[in-house]
């Protein structure tokens, strides 16, 4: 079929595939494979892989829908493809980020040295919401506090990877980039085979081995748990294919009990001792005795066990001090600081609305910017300029004039397309990528290719699967 007849690109938008002379060259190994296939073949291939995921229950929950809350991930078929030498590039500059956030919660916890300095202002860490006075003072195995990322990138208008945002406290989505490769792998046999995809599989024995490292005491046999809230968590099929994958139990607050300033398992054969716990729960309702006193989802007297070093919990609570939007933005200052480095991978520009100059920049060019609340995800409290109607703006302006700290704004980035196979046509669709990556007392590891979340409405920015988007296989060719 003729992949580029009403292939639209935007302009201004840098093209994954496209470069509006010719296919680059990285893709050119897809484009010929898919060249092969007519239009019921593949949207045969995109049904064959809908029946996949709904098959393995591969869901996720959208909260605010009244028209029943279990729907599948939706995922386009046509595989995203990078370079080798841009992902050695977004690897390297993960690294270099996470080294700073790490030493940088160790640091907030501790000797506050950063604050001491002022290359952060006290008073941003003094009046974020995550910062955790309850876990100062704890050290954490190996001075480890984010063991597990999702550090969104984008590609903008320049083909430059950006840092949008660091998710460091239970950063989901791993599932699915595991299940996505399973899929195409179903669906493009003779495809993935041929053009070299670097493998994503060891994922779950890598995360495994690190849990295993965690254990607070020279233990031969650590016994590791996944604390999950339960089934009605919108990433309950994660929690569970991780245990399932790592081989360790997945347990709920219920399921644990604290004796002795130690974490015990109830089990059929008695109380089993645990040494780390991975868990999927925020930090608020982990203990009812230290943080939220009605949470029915926590363990009372976990915060003890934690503080005399009995437990280990994956990843530290008190990290989300360091992913608050606010924080994001002085973080290549952390680089500098922790590492005298520069920034490998830049930051999107960010304006701290509690500066009244930068506020008044914003207000002044708001149709060229997006407004973010500084703690929430899933593309949430967010305000775009280009698309905002006058009483919509009149309500934002209002809601940040009151309470600037929970604002940032950035300008609208046009995020990179690719093509997708939406109605039987190729379509360009704007994507971001999420890279997850591992620190252990080796370094950090990440896995090449990561989760590319996909923006299946024409036009849209927003990428996130409660706000219609979707996911697509990444992969990193050599």
């Amino acid at each position: 079929m003729g992949f580029l007849d009403q292939y639209d690109l935007s302009p201004n938008v840098w093209d994954e595939m496209y470069d509006r002379k010719q296919i680059r060259e990285h893709y050119h190994k897809v484009f010929n494979s898919l060249e092969q296939f007519d239009v019921n073949a593949l949207q045969q291939k995109d049904r064959l892989a809908g029946e996949l995921f709904m098959n393995q229950g591969i869901t996720f929950t959208v909260y605010s829908d009244d028209a029943g809350i279990e729907r599948i991930f939706p995922f386009d078929i046509i595989p995203r493809v990078i370079t080798g030498k841009e992902w050695d590039h977004i690897e390297l500059g993960i690294q270099q980020r996470l080294k700073a956030l790490n030493l940088f919660l160790k640091d907030i916890y501790n000797e506050q040295q950063i604050l001491k300095d002022k290359v952060v202002p006290a008073a941003l860490i003094a009046s974020c919401p995550h910062y955790t006075r309850e876990v100062f003072g704890i050290r954490v195995p190996h001075d480890i506090y984010v063991h597990i990322s999702g550090i969104d990138l984008i590609r903008g208008e320049d083909g430059q990877f950006y840092v949008l945002e660091d998710n460091l406290r239970t950063p989901s989505g791993v599932s699915y980039m595991l299940e996505n490769r399973e899929v195409t792998k179903r669906i493009f046999p003779e495809m993935l085979a041929s053009s070299h995809v670097r493998r994503v599989s060891n994922y779950p024995l890598m995360l495994h081995e690190i849990l295993l490292q965690m254990a607070p005491a020279q233990i031969s046999n650590p016994s590791v748990v996944l604390l999950t809230p339960g089934i009605y968590n919108s990433a309950y099929y994660e929690h569970a294919f991780l245990a399932r994958m790592m081989g360790i139990t997945l347990v709920e607050g219920r399921d644990l009990v604290i004796d002795n300033h130690k974490v015990y398992m109830k089990t059929t054969e008695g109380l089993e001792q645990v040494h780390v716990i991975y868990r999927r729960i925020d930090d608020e309702y982990l203990d009812p005795l230290v943080f939220k006193p009605d949470s029915a989802l926590g363990i009372p007297g976990l915060m003890n066990a934690y503080r005399m070093g009995n437990v280990a919990i994956v990843n530290a609570i008190g990290n989300g001090v360091a992913d608050d939007k606010a924080v994001y933005a002085y973080v290549p200052q952390m680089i500098r600081y922790y590492l005298n480095e520069e920034p490998i991978l830049p930051n999107v520009p960010t304006y701290e609305m509690s500066d009244p100059e930068q506020r008044k920049h914003v207000f002044d060019n708001i149709e060229k910017m997006v407004i973010k609340r500084t703690n929430q995800s899933g593309g949430y409290g967010m305000v775009m300029g280009n698309k905002v109607s006058p009483e919509e703006w009149a309500k934002a302006k209002t809601a940040i004039e009151a309470d600037p700290r929970s604002f940032i704004a950035q300008p609208i980035i046009k995020l990179s397309t690719v093509p997708c196979f939406i109605d039987g046509t190729f379509q360009a669709r704007h994507v971001d990528l999420r890279p997850y990556a591992l620190c252990g007392p080796q370094g950090v590891q990440i896995v090449p290719g990561g989760l590319t979340r996909v923006a299946l409405r024409k036009d849209s920015l927003i990428v996130n699967s409660s706000q219609g988007g979707g996911s697509k296989d990444t992969w990193v060719i050599d």
